[in-house]
């Protein structure tokens, strides 16, 4: 379906937040703890058959959402959600970052949790709507950005065992700083060996919220323990390194290789990832996607072939890891300094999303 197919409509908000209070929000956003005034919404409805179409596709105030308490989505957790973020140039024009990879990821999301995929030319549309309402959000300054949360859950009224035949896809956008708070600097990590976060055939490749809720735990554990995020293994393959709670994770060795798991159906395909492996190889490092222990990130440590460590994502971008912290050991450091090809690429892919690096791959878009 077109986009000219499907027209937005558009209805401001009779009571959006003043000036004033914009402006002490954006002096101090923290991540996700505000919300702009409008949101993006489209509806989906199928027969039987399961033929369906998009629909209805508006721009409206921001507000909560009427649901039916049999809604599809509290009794089966059929929901999906992306993350992506808008940036304000030097010269005022407003940016997103590779935003088809989100909406392809969207679908493959969709695919496997039995929702209906979402057109990439309404995906886009629907970002460009709701910035174009409320630009006057932006964040600015270091890692600030306005964070936009794309979504779709199951909204059809009825108990029983499969796919709902209406569905909301709707955006959502917060203004956003620097996602741990504060001075950039290396972050604790807690290894979780008591819970998983998916499995071999489960959903752990897709960015459905069952993923997060199974991880929390843990991460109330770590953060028990004095950690920001939790890391989670493979038991059954050689306690194989997987992803934390919420970002990838990469190795730097010293021998020049950046090494970072290989997907394997239960890690997320990174937006964030994809790009850190291009940047790596545009300066010759020898990355590898490949298995890599707990052992060998111990003994790595251990010997000084592993030299840096780090975790990336759309929220944290690139963050520096100093420790990884068990009931048992630590491997690494809390003095640990952030390395210098961890803060290259940090400040290479933010300079590429913010506009003052060149952007060599194409990966901007422009959404006002």
């Amino acid at each position: 379906m077109s986009v000219s197919a499907l027209e937005f409509s558009q209805q401001l908000s009779a009571h959006p937040k003043s000036a004033q209070e914009r402006a002490a929000i954006l002096a101090n956003p923290g991540f996700g703890d505000y919300f702009t005034d409008h949101t993006a919404v489209i509806d989906y409805k199928a027969d039987e058959t399961g033929t369906g179409i998009w629909q209805n596709a508006r721009i409206e105030p921001y507000g909560p959402i009427a649901m039916d308490p049999a809604a599809a989505v509290l009794h089966y957790g059929q929901e999906i959600f992306e993350g992506l973020k808008a940036y304000r140039h030097a010269d005022g024009s407003v940016w997103t970052f590779r935003p088809e990879a989100n909406a392809a990821r969207m679908n493959l999301s969709a695919l496997r949790l039995a929702l209906p995929e979402l057109p990439e030319e309404l995906f886009m549309e629907s970002l460009r709507r709701l910035v174009s309402v409320d630009s006057d959000w932006i964040p600015e300054g270091d890692g600030a950005a306005l964070y936009l949360r794309p979504f779709m859950i199951a909204t059809e009224a009825f108990l029983g065992v499969r796919p709902a035949r209406e569905v909301s896809y709707r955006v959502i956008a917060s203004p956003a700083g620097n996602y741990f708070g504060g001075e950039l600097k290396p972050v604790s990590i807690w290894l979780s060996t008591r819970y998983a976060r998916a499995g071999i055939g489960g959903t752990g490749e897709a960015k459905c919220g069952g993923n997060y809720a199974a991880s929390l735990i843990a991460q109330m554990e770590g953060e028990a323990h004095g950690c920001k995020q939790v890391l989670f293994l493979d038991a059954a393959n050689d306690n194989a390194v997987e992803e934390l709670g919420g970002m990838n994770v990469f190795f730097v060795f010293k021998d020049g290789s950046l090494v970072t798991p290989a997907l394997s159906g239960t890690i997320l395909h990174g937006v964030t990832r994809s790009s850190v492996i291009q940047l790596g190889r545009d300066r010759g490092l020898d990355v590898q996607e490949r298995k890599i222990t707990l052992d060998e990130w111990r003994d790595g440590v251990a010997s000084g072939d592993i030299t840096e460590v780090f975790a990336c994502g759309t929220a944290a971008v690139i963050t520096p890891v100093g420790e990884l912290k068990t009931e048992t050991e630590t491997i690494g450091s809390a003095d640990a300094v952030a390395g210098p090809v961890t803060m290259s690429i940090r400040e290479q892919l933010l300079g590429v999303q913010t506009g003052t690096v060149e952007d060599t791959h194409g990966w901007l878009t422009r959404l006002a």
